[in-house]
């Protein structure tokens, strides 16, 4: 469904929209059916080709999608596998084969194969490009060691995205083959990294001579990066440019604090009126980008919703628990658990705990102003005296 018109477009998704929910009700059967016949109606991505969850239309559809399915009671296949809906699928779609979107991008919307993101490493955290994880070809596979750390849901995932070297002697950016992995595997050990919640929803991944087919290779060997540059931009657009509906998410907590609060005065609701505009531009500043965003990576818009998303997040929260006074500080009990999803706001004081991760994760604020000041102000880049030296060559920690 190619070249039609903004609202021919429009009508045809909400008419498939009707369509779906007319013969499955979501309420009376499980998320993973209902999800599986969204994905057959191409409503799962729908600016994804035909037979691969999508209609081959404008991006910005699927937020209308999502609001009339998720309206009805549809399952949000983003709380299910947010780092597979958000960045694997787009990776998959933009670098793998036939074969390969055949058999990944179904069972991923479901939910019924979790991802995960085998990225940063103890010595290579925003140089993603540093990382020094080895992959060895040996024959039709491929034998990895390294470790790879801060890798979200990687408890409960069946495949991961992983980069790794696959020649040492070529620049850092030059030497990266990008692989997908089965992660229950022999070879693959996963530990939790206990956060400050008491939960563990980050893990430490080792890998010894742990294999996978070169068929499960995306991309090129030696084209890693670039495959690479897809997931983290579609991370950061995941991260940071939701469409949330007004006044919910974040500021809908400090909302409801605020009006429970018993001690709040004039200064209180200047500040959370101050705030409340700060979300409502990131929303429409994010509708915007959406609409403008095409198919494939999306552009550098993505880093800006990531860097506000991130600051307004730690800056509402944080008024959250002044306004909870005592009661800001007192969480509960510290029980190591592995959670089944990153999206846990359940109380404001988890919430405002969790946000100190929202600068780290999918790029920390400071790489997002580098990125913003060289590609859309023009500023120059960093000095960068590792560029064309082979990576054996360059000092690590």
């Amino acid at each position: 469904m190619t070249n039609v018109d903004a609202t021919t477009a429009e009508e045809s998704v909400i008419a498939a929209c009707d369509a779906l929910l007319a013969d499955n009700d979501p309420k009376s059967m499980s998320a993973v059916e209902f999800l599986g016949k969204q994905f057959d109606a191409g409503l799962a991505w729908v600016h994804f080709p035909e037979g691969n969850g999508g209609l081959g239309l404008p991006p910005k559809l699927q937020t209308r999608i999502n609001a009339r399915l998720q309206a009805a009671g549809a399952p949000s296949p983003m709380a299910r596998n947010p780092i597979g809906y958000g960045m694997g699928a787009p990776t998959v779609v933009a670098h793998g084969s036939d074969e390969q979107k055949a058999r990944y991008l179904r069972p991923l919307f479901t939910g019924e194969e979790i991802w995960c993101q085998l990225f940063s490493e103890p010595g290579a955290g925003s140089d993603v490009a540093g990382l020094a994880t080895k992959a060895m070809r040996d024959g039709d596979e491929w034998v990895f060691n390294g470790q790879k750390v801060w890798t979200t849901l990687a408890h409960l995932a069946k495949w991961g995205m992983l980069v790794a070297r696959s020649d040492p002697d070529q620049p850092k950016h030059k030497g990266l083959t990008y692989f997908v992995v089965d992660m229950e595997q022999e070879g693959v050990e996963v530990r939790p990294l206990r956060q400050m919640t008491g939960e563990a929803e980050f893990n430490e991944v080792y890998f010894t001579d742990a294999r996978t087919p070169d068929s499960e290779r995306l991309g090129e060997v030696g084209e890693g990066w670039r495959v690479s540059l897809t997931t983290l931009m579609n991370e950061r657009v995941s991260i940071g440019g939701a469409v949330p509906p007004k006044g919910s998410g974040t500021i809908g907590i400090a909302t409801k604090a605020y009006q429970e609060s018993e001690t709040a005065g004039p200064v209180e609701r200047d500040e959370l009126m101050k705030l409340w505009v700060r979300a409502e531009v990131h929303r429409l500043t994010n509708i915007r980008a959406g609409q403008n965003r095409k198919t494939g990576t999306p552009g550098p818009e993505g880093s800006v919703g990531k860097l506000e998303s991130a600051l307004l997040n730690q800056a509402v929260l944080s008024f959250t628990a002044n306004l909870l006074g005592p009661q800001g500080m007192l969480y509960g009990d510290y029980d190591l658990d592995q959670p089944t999803t990153t999206m846990d706001f359940s109380t404001p004081q988890k919430a405002f705990l969790r946000s100190r991760a929202n600068s780290i994760e999918g790029g920390t604020t400071e790489v997002m102003k580098n990125i913003l000041g060289e590609r859309v102000l023009g500023l120059p880049g960093d000095v960068r005296t590792d560029k064309d030296v082979s990576w054996t060559e360059v000092p690590r920690n």
